[in-house]
């Protein structure tokens, strides 16, 4: 019970941190040889990328929320429904992402992201993302 308690605080911390736009927060939450995986693109990223990519969301999206948080604890990793929400900064559009996140963590880290997105969110949330 207390390695699930455990993953509990660090899913937490780790979504609180994104949402707070702490970076460095989040990262710290990873292995550093953790592996993310990505439905919309089948790509999997490293920690490093990850941080770069939500860098760019923090500068793009304001008053991120994660909405609806359904986490789930099991031995060795959690899942986590829930609804991104925030603001495009470029031009005050309100955006909503859907997702499921499925975590492995080892020793408190985690070691491999699985995320499950909606494109059309995505898309949405990219709009200005080169702008």
């Amino acid at each position: 019970m207390a390695e699930e308690e455990q993953i509990r605080a660090m899913a937490t911390r780790f979504f609180d941190a994104i949402e707070a736009g702490d970076i460095d927060a989040m990262r710290s939450c990873f292995t550093p040889d953790a592996e993310i995986w990505h439905n919309t693109d089948e790509a999997i990223v490293t920690r490093d990328q990850t941080a770069t990519t939500l860098t760019g969301m923090v500068a793009r999206i304001k008053d991120r929320k994660y909405a609806e948080r359904r986490l789930t604890v099991y031995p060795g990793g959690f899942v986590q429904q829930h609804e991104l929400k925030g603001v495009r900064v470029h031009d005050d559009v309100p955006v909503r992402l859907p997702c499921a996140i499925i975590c492995r963590v080892e020793a408190g880290k985690i070691t491999r992201l699985d995320e499950y997105f909606d494109s059309a969110h995505v898309a949405e949330f990219r709009k200005f993302a080169n702008a």
